[in-house]
């Protein structure tokens, strides 16, 4: 995986937290806020962390954001933070702008101000929770579009010794099963169609959406 440098603007909880994940993958990351405490907490986790005001045209010049593979505003709650964030990021060269939205009416103001791509943690959180409490055998969800979704399920019982040539994913579900992971943690990334699968493993597949309630009803 190529380095690459990410400017993460708003060190909240959620900021901080994509800022320490990229670093921990070996990214160069660039911290933003005007709040010095912030600042100073998450100096020591990110490449290199700057006190500026993001809402501040000549400040936000000088971050040089042009640079940068991606920008990711973080910044939730204040309204006029957020949507000044990412118009000066965009004015200043920035080339792919990630930001955060609390709702609805805030993702289509960020998108109609120019964000690439719009972030609801809450919500997609709250999403996959619950798809998690009601199905027996979801073991993680995540919204891929809106017609796909990239899915983790426990094996089935009745599935165990067999293949996946056997269970037919894609021709009966228009499933794709793209890795296993044994119940030791180990993940068999493009499992070949003629190996048998064992109790406690899952499947990790991209499946249309209604697939997945339709495969734990069915299988209970």
């Amino acid at each position: 995986m190529s380095k690459k440098q990410f400017a993460i603007i708003g060190m909240g909880r959620f900021g901080r937290a994509t800022a320490q994940k990229l670093c921990a993958m070996g990214h160069d990351v660039l911290a933003v806020d005007k709040n010095e405490d912030l600042i100073n907490a998450a100096a020591d986790e990110v490449t290199h962390a700057v006190i500026a005001d993001i809402t501040d045209e000549d400040a936000v010049a000088d971050l040089g954001l042009s640079n940068f593979d991606a920008v990711v505003v973080t910044i939730g709650h204040n309204l006029q933070a957020s949507v000044m964030s990412v118009v000066l990021a965009k004015e200043a060269g920035a080339r792919y702008v990630v930001a955060k939205a609390m709702g609805d009416l805030h993702a289509k103001i960020l998108e109609k101000v120019g964000a690439d791509r719009i972030v609801m943690p809450e919500r997609d959180m709250g999403i996959r929770l619950a798809q998690r409490l009601v199905a027996n055998n979801v073991m993680d969800f995540m919204d891929l579009s809106e017609k796909y979704t990239f899915t983790e399920i426990r094996l089935p019982e009745k599935w165990a010794g067999k293949n996946l040539r056997q269970l037919d994913m894609r021709a009966k579900y228009g499933a794709n099963v793209v890795a296993v992971r044994t119940p030791s943690g180990t993940l068999n990334i493009s499992p070949a169609a003629d190996e048998p699968l064992h109790s406690g493993d899952c499947l990790i597949m991209v499946a249309p959406k209604g697939v997945v309630e339709k495969l734990d009803n069915m299988l209970g």
